[in-house]
């Protein structure tokens, strides 16, 4: 099972008439068990081209190759969760099969035991995050797609969430492409690192992380960082020269 991306041009019209370049080089593949994540300045494309992976936006130049007939999981940058539905039902709306036993686990570990009764408008944005990863990994994905799950979270809040995709991605053999603007997240969640340049988006570096999540100490961890900022630093430099 693989991803194959070659994205070569995207662009789009304001209302105006102005045509804008969004993605001018994606190129990348990633393999089953693989956690691949684009980091990326603001505005840069990262959800558009996530949107082209996921089969949502067929307009641009290129070819994806997704694992024929593979079951997608998205999680959009905002909850979207159907408001007069309650937690549970919002899950099984886009899992209706999904076993009791391995649904009472995802509500257990993404802290939404006491939970499956409310209603979104009743919940917290975090808790509202949890919801929409418990839908998108309810369907049992080959293909996990995360818009910035953990925006707008408080420092520790989405550390603790970040704890727990890390554990529901453990040992399961999908392919999960991951956008984040936070280089902790990246690190501790990716197994490759995707640097994007600015609008129009192409890919500067593929960095792998050798070392598997559950082994990645702290000094590690902070080396990489720091090696990854060393490399945003340098494009940077290099792009305003040119």
């Amino acid at each position: 099972m693989r991803l194959e991306v070659e994205i070569t041009g995207k662009t789009f019209r304001s209302a105006a008439g102005e045509q804008h370049d969004v993605i001018s080089g994606a190129c990348f593949a990633l393999d089953a068990g693989e956690v691949g994540v684009l980091v990326g300045p603001s505005g840069c494309g990262k959800s558009t081209m996530l949107r082209i992976i996921a089969g949502l936006d067929h307009d641009y130049q290129g070819c994806v190759s997704r694992p024929t007939g593979a079951r997608i999981g998205f999680v959009f940058q905002e909850p979207r969760l159907l408001p007069w539905r309650s937690v549970e039902d919002n899950v099984r709306i886009a899992a209706p099969a999904a076993d009791e036993a391995k649904l009472s686990a995802l509500f257990e570990i993404l802290e939404l035991k006491a939970h499956r009764n409310h209603f979104p408008g009743e919940l917290s944005l975090g808790l509202a995050r949890r919801v929409a990863l418990a839908r998108a990994f309810a369907i049992e994905p080959e293909l996990l797609i995360l818009d910035e799950p953990l925006a707008s979270l408080d420092v520790a809040l989405a550390a603790r969430l970040r704890d727990e995709i890390a554990i529901l991605m453990e040992g399961r053999s999908m392919i999960a492409l991951l956008v984040t603007h936070d280089l902790d997240d990246a690190v501790r969640l990716g197994d490759r690192v995707l640097l994007l340049s600015s609008r129009p988006a192409r890919v500067l570096a593929d960095l792998p992380i050798r070392t598997p999540r559950s082994a990645r100490g702290e000094a590690e961890i902070a080396a990489i960082r720091a090696d990854i900022m060393r490399r945003i630093n340098g494009s940077s430099t290099d792009q305003a020269a040119s």
